[in-house]
């Protein structure tokens, strides 16, 4: 008898084409597991994402659901998994779940974090998880410009897909955005994102450090509701999902 099980999940997106599989690559995230899933049951199983992060997106703690027929503990499903799928991708833990969880419909909130790192030195230990800018950006004006930005809107400003048939009024109650040495970190919560929304919220802001823009036109691009007129696509490299919330 199949039973429902919920996965935590940590992976380096570097290498993939993204979490979702699709039909002219094997290098995506979901399609590793569900390969490494069939192998374990012995026929195809679909896993089911929490979200569907872009290519060269990363994450610590993707939650994700699959009904399983099969005698293993939870434990074993973790180890069978870990020691078949490759290295840069990890099942943290392994949980049963009730019949009706669904890691997508069922989440309320989610958790991103983007990473920058300044300076004169480039960053080559971490070249792979962080947006590499040599001119520090004024902190305190994107900070104020933060504050334009959450709340309830909608983002059509700050969403990729020109085609969006799905409304793009979100809710952001949350982002942080603070300086540690020669790192910045962007961290983002609401309660879901669109297409590359965190990427071009972070370019935006970063052109508000900059002096580009300032805090105020903020207001005038959410009215917008026009990508032209967002910043730059920040690189999928700085960005981490770090939290689903249910």
């Amino acid at each position: 008898m199949k039973k429902n099980y919920r996965f935590t999940i940590s992976y380096d997106g570097t290498r993939y084409q993204g979490w979702e599989h699709q039909p002219s690559t094997d290098m995506t995230i979901q399609g590793k597991l569900e390969k490494v899933l069939a192998g374990m049951t012995g026929g195809e199983t679909e896993l089911i994402g929490a979200g569907r992060t872009d290519a060269g997106v990363h994450a610590r703690a993707m939650t994700a659901n699959a009904f399983l027929d099969t005698e293993l503990s939870v434990d074993e499903i973790r180890d069978y998994m870990n020691r078949y799928l490759p290295d840069d991708i990890c099942v943290r833990e392994v949980k049963e779940a009730s019949e009706r969880f669904h890691s997508r419909y069922n989440a309320v909130g989610k958790t991103y974090r983007y990473t920058c790192f300044t300076g004169p030195v480039k960053p080559v230990f971490d070249r792979k998880y962080v947006y590499y800018i040599e001119e520090t950006p004024d902190v305190d004006a994107m900070v104020e410009a933060a504050e334009y930005l959450k709340g309830e809107h909608d983002y059509k400003s700050f969403c990729s897909n020109p085609r969006m048939k799905k409304s793009t009024v979100r809710k952001v109650d949350r982002i942080d955005i603070v300086r540690k040495g020669s790192y910045i970190t962007f961290t983002y919560h609401g309660t879901g994102f669109l297409q590359y929304m965190v990427r071009i919220l972070t370019g935006t802001l970063l052109e508000v450090g900059f002096g580009k823009r300032t805090p105020e036109s903020m207001s005038d691009l959410l009215l917008a509701k026009d990508r032209k007129q967002a910043g730059q696509t920040a690189p999928a490299r700085g960005l981490t999902m770090i939290k689903v919330d249910y």
